[in-house]
């Protein structure tokens, strides 16, 4: 199993559906500067609570400044049991000039 790149208009689609986990891997000053609305914040120290209070059956979004960092973090959210996984190419930055 592999994560998804999908276009930001792509991730706003979902998030119009509802059902999603956001997961923000940006630092803790840009992620308080702005994010996406229902995004959880996560970090290295905040990770093993993340993995241990999410649903790996709900389908998960992950975004980071320009959508490179993402990919990373979305494939270590597949190979922690995440079932449906999505990286969003763009990153916040694409998503805060459009939306």
């Amino acid at each position: 199993m592999t994560f998804h790149c999908i276009s930001i208009d792509e991730a706003k689609a979902l998030l119009d559906k509802g059902g999603i986990t956001i997961a923000d891997v940006r630092d803790i000053d840009a992620f308080l500067a702005g994010n996406i609305e229902n995004a959880i914040h996560i970090q290295q120290d905040s990770i093993e609570g993340f993995l241990a209070a999410s649903d790996k059956n709900k389908p998960l979004l992950v975004y980071c400044y320009h959508g490179h960092s993402s990919q990373s973090a979305a494939d270590y959210f597949v190979n922690q049991g995440y079932e449906e996984v999505y990286s969003m190419d763009g990153g916040y930055e694409a998503w805060r000039l459009k939306y």
